[in-house]
């Protein structure tokens, strides 16, 4: 595939050794220069300290801030609808909060897993 999109196939049609590794060598220079443009087009990192200083502008959340977030949106929803009571709501926050702590619980668990080598 990669003889195709680079034009090795038929290109040039050299029957000593050092013709095709040449060809080869220049057909790759060619990939990089091609690899190097696309890069300065698409990916934002070549901005260089530009990309830097936007993205340290972003703090990732903790995971408790995000649930907190998300959950008190949630409950603000529900109170706005006006359907469901206070106790309705800390029950439906209770379960969830629960099986969060349960999830978590398990991953570690999962994580902390660590099989025994033995040597026979």
């Amino acid at each position: 595939m990669l003889k195709h999109y680079l034009n090795l196939e038929r290109e040039v049609q050299l029957r000593d050794y050092d013709g095709p590794i040449g060809h080869i060598t220049i057909t790759m220079c060619r990939y990089i220069f091609l690899a190097y443009e696309q890069r300065c087009h698409d990916d934002p990192r070549t901005l260089g300290s530009l990309f830097y200083a936007c993205s340290d502008e972003l703090q990732d959340l903790s995971l408790i801030e995000a649930l907190n977030r998300i959950l008190s949106l949630a409950i603000d929803k529900v109170r706005a609808t006006g359907i469901a009571t206070e106790g309705v709501v800390h029950t439906i926050l209770e379960t969830v909060m629960a099986a969060a702590l349960d999830l978590l619980k398990k991953s570690q668990k999962i994580f902390q897993f660590k099989p025994v080598i033995t040597t026979s």
